[in-house]
């Protein structure tokens, strides 16, 4: 019964489409592979050439050739012969070659926010004869830069300044440059690539934590818990010896007086790992500049943490952060794109102690509309013995300092307030 189930299905029509459908796109790959890249070498290079406005003119002569020809429309044949003279006026303009020695220079490729970013473009005309003016145009992320060239006699180099703002975090896109060559009436259109693009990256604004907000990080560093421990530098207490113990650690003293072998004990004690949370959960923040303040309290409080060289540990909803120099850090910080997600404070709060369970320290940086019960939630999903600490960020917010239970609530208004609230954090 199974094997005649089977054998039907086999011969079911819309299987033996599919098979035979898969079987056609196997037969005909070679030939459309061969077709895409006859098109990509021939034909996408000629379809560049022509702008837009040159494709609603193309466009316009073949209908009034269209209309013309099969009414004998005589105004139509006029147009179209006008249009027609005005696209072969336009190929001498493109044509020609040109050989220029170009090189984009960024001063420098990594600026936090408010920094000035400048770079430059130098060319110079490797040719053997002079070159006449040209264009050059240079993509700075959405926008594009246009420089004119003069007339350049062989060998003469000619240099062109810019700057690039940088208002806001983010990965700007700078090149490549490329020449341009456009008939007046900008009907056809020819680029050449002369350099590579390169990645501008604005980091987000960071401060610099100093005198005791630096000394709260630092503090933290041995602090112990409650585990007690055979060995260790922390010691806690005596206790009377069982077979196993080291003899190393026998108490002597108190163990002449009270005729009775007694042993130290001790506290674990653990080097400072610091967690931080940044969520990027947009349905939390009040507004944009919210968020970019989120990102730069985690920031700073990293690279104070990269600075004394502490474990450090840095998670979003997307994932971990590379950790291992500042730079990395910020790097995968100005990529960071706010989203309205499911995942809120409190799912990123358990997320971290999944991820960094031998934490001593999580900060948990959420926007204003995360409610004091999310918080409360928060700080249960975070294991017993890891100080955790919720940085709320409201742009124009009065520096506050509030607890729920065990966690501390914190509330900043400005970055520069940052070592403030620390510091109330660590009184």
């Amino acid at each position: 019964m199974s094997s005649n189930t089977t054998e039907k299905r086999r011969l079911h029509p819309a299987s033996l489409w599919s098979e035979a459908v898969s079987v056609t796109r196997m037969v005909a790959e070679p030939a459309t592979s061969r077709v895409r890249d006859w098109s990509g070498q021939w034909l996408r290079p000629a379809t560049t050439l022509i702008s837009p406005i040159g494709w609603l003119l193309l466009a316009a002569v073949v209908l009034f050739w269209f209309l013309g020809l099969a009414f004998d429309w005589v105004e139509a044949v006029v147009a179209a012969l006008v249009g027609t003279l005005l696209l072969l006026l336009a190929i001498p303009f493109i044509v020609g070659r040109s050989i220029y020695g170009v090189e984009l220079d960024l001063a420098r490729t990594r600026v936090a926010v408010g920094d000035r970013a400048v770079g430059s473009v130098e060319v110079t005309n490797i040719a053997k004869r002079p070159m006449l003016p040209a264009s050059l145009e240079l993509p700075v992320g959405s926008a594009t830069a246009l420089f004119h060239l003069p007339r350049m006699k062989p060998g003469q180099v000619h240099e062109d300044l810019f700057t690039i703002p940088t208002a806001r975090r983010a990965v700007i896109v700078v090149g490549p440059v490329r020449s341009v060559r456009e008939d007046p009436l900008n009907l056809l259109r020819r680029q050449m690539k002369w350099t590579e693009p390169e990645d501008l990256f604005v980091h987000p604004a960071t401060t610099a934590l100093v005198g005791s907000a630096s000394g709260f990080i630092r503090d933290l560093e041995g602090l112990p818990t409650r585990d007690l421990s055979n060995s260790d530098v922390s010691f806690h207490a005596l206790r009377d010896y069982v077979p196993g113990d080291d003899r190393r650690h026998i108490h002597w003293k108190t163990t002449a007086r009270t005729g009775q072998l007694m042993v130290r004990q001790f506290e674990e004690t653990r080097r400072a790992h610091l967690a931080i949370a940044v969520s990027m959960n947009t349905a939390e923040y009040g507004t944009d500049d919210d968020l970019e303040l989120a990102i730069s309290v985690g920031a700073s409080i990293g690279l104070q943490a990269i600075r004394e060289e502490r474990n450090l540990s840095v998670l979003t909803q997307f994932g971990p952060l590379r950790t291992q120099t500042g730079k990395n850090m910020l790097d995968d910080m100005t990529r960071l794109n706010g989203a309205r997600l499911r995942q809120h404070a409190v799912d990123l709060a358990r997320k971290t102690a999944d991820a960094v369970p031998n934490a001593s320290v999580a900060f948990l940086v959420v926007g204003q509309h995360v409610s004091p019960t999310q918080l409360r939630s928060a700080a249960a999903a975070i294991p017993t013995g890891i100080r955790c600490f919720a940085i709320r960020c409201q742009t124009g917010a009065t520096v506050s300092r509030a607890s729920i239970g065990d966690l501390t609530v914190l509330t900043i208004g400005k970055l520069s307030e940052l070592g403030i609230v620390l510091q109330r954090a660590a009184a």
